[in-house]
């Protein structure tokens, strides 16, 4: 909050002239529904390349109810807006315990770091944050000053057009659109995929699938659901596996599992639903593969008969014969 705003908001008798000597209850009220809080902004200079901003481990975490302390990352006011694209996988823009995707095509920019606290959050508590470069090189076919691509949402809805049930952004390609059961992207190829959009149409809705991008060992991008887009577009940032589940009546009636290959030539899967499909050595994802299943027709068989107990109930007699009548003998 501004200074110029806070003085308002404490100081209601700066005019004597419209404020009278106690201070109205809607006023009181008024005041009772803002809450000044702590802001400090950090200028970060980055040489040309692809970078990316995530948490420290061991960094605070957000109060569950104001969502404080929170990370917004911006292009800084003095960089041209052709110099810098940032993408985060919070639609809103908030790093939200995630990641942020910066690319810088100039030589050097800057980018703005903005944190929020509370009042009574103290220096100690502000997020601390890593930086990570991922690639110095220029996309393909473009020159170091190109202006940038838009950016890139890290999550947002799949492209309108032939409605493809799977899509994959890959590495000097773009957005490939297919359907379940398809492999997406090109084996032995070694162009990484950088994103993916899951939008079942036949057995299962959008709403009944969710998935996450392998980021690196034990990382993992926050859930989508299904229908939007996970992961960078125009970004130079490969996932490193996929790890997809079911939601719902629909985990209980379908079964799913994944394969993928890797450009270092490893292949992983069929992976069952809600586990990494990874290459042991981090990989990136080159290509994959999802499938949905009823699990009628998922081939498991059934379960083996239980083995029946050492103690078994008795069988139930057969009635008895009927005695014939006694003969009478006589002498």
């Amino acid at each position: 909050m501004s200074e110029a705003a806070s003085a308002v908001l404490s100081n209601p008798a700066a005019n004597p002239a419209t404020q009278p000597d106690a201070e109205p209850a809607a006023d009181q009220s008024a005041r009772s529904r803002v809450s000044e809080l702590r802001v400090s902004g950090h200028l970060m200079t980055l040489e040309q390349g692809v970078f990316c901003v995530f948490p420290a481990p061991g960094a605070t975490q957000a109060d569950p109810t104001t969502g404080l302390p929170g990370v917004r990352i911006t292009r800084s006011p003095g960089s041209a807006a052709s110099a810098v694209s940032i993408a985060t996988f919070s639609p809103d823009g908030w790093l939200d315990g995630a990641a942020a995707l910066v690319r810088v095509n100039d030589p050097v920019a800057q980018i703005l770091v903005t944190v929020y606290q509370s009042s009574h959050q103290g220096p100690e508590s502000a997020p601390r944050l890593q930086i990570m470069r991922l690639s110095n090189e220029p996309m393909p076919g473009e020159a170091p000053a190109a202006p940038a691509r838009a950016p890139a949402a890290a999550v947002q809805p799949i492209v309108p057009g032939e409605d493809p049930q799977v899509i994959a952004h890959i590495q000097q390609t773009g957005d490939v659109g297919g359907t379940l059961g398809e492999w997406m992207g090109k084996r032995d190829s070694k162009l990484w995929i950088e994103g993916f959009g899951l939008k079942p149409t036949d057995m299962i809705k959008p709403s009944d699938i969710e998935y996450q991008a392998v980021l690196g060992r034990g990382w993992l991008s926050p859930w989508v659901d299904g229908g939007n887009f996970c992961g960078s577009r125009g970004m130079a940032l490969p996932l490193l596996g996929i790890n997809i589940r079911l939601k719902g009546d629909a985990a209980d009636e379908y079964e799913c599992h994944y394969s993928a290959t890797f450009v270092d030539g490893t292949a992983v899967g069929p992976t069952p639903a809600g586990q990494a499909c990874e290459a042991e050595s981090l990989a990136a994802l080159e290509a994959f593969q999802v499938e949905i299943r009823p699990l009628a027709a998922a081939g498991s068989q059934a379960p083996a008969p239980r083995k029946q107990a050492a103690t078994r109930t008795a069988a139930p007699k057969s009635p008895a014969k009927p005695k014939a009548p006694a003969r009478t003998t006589r002498r």
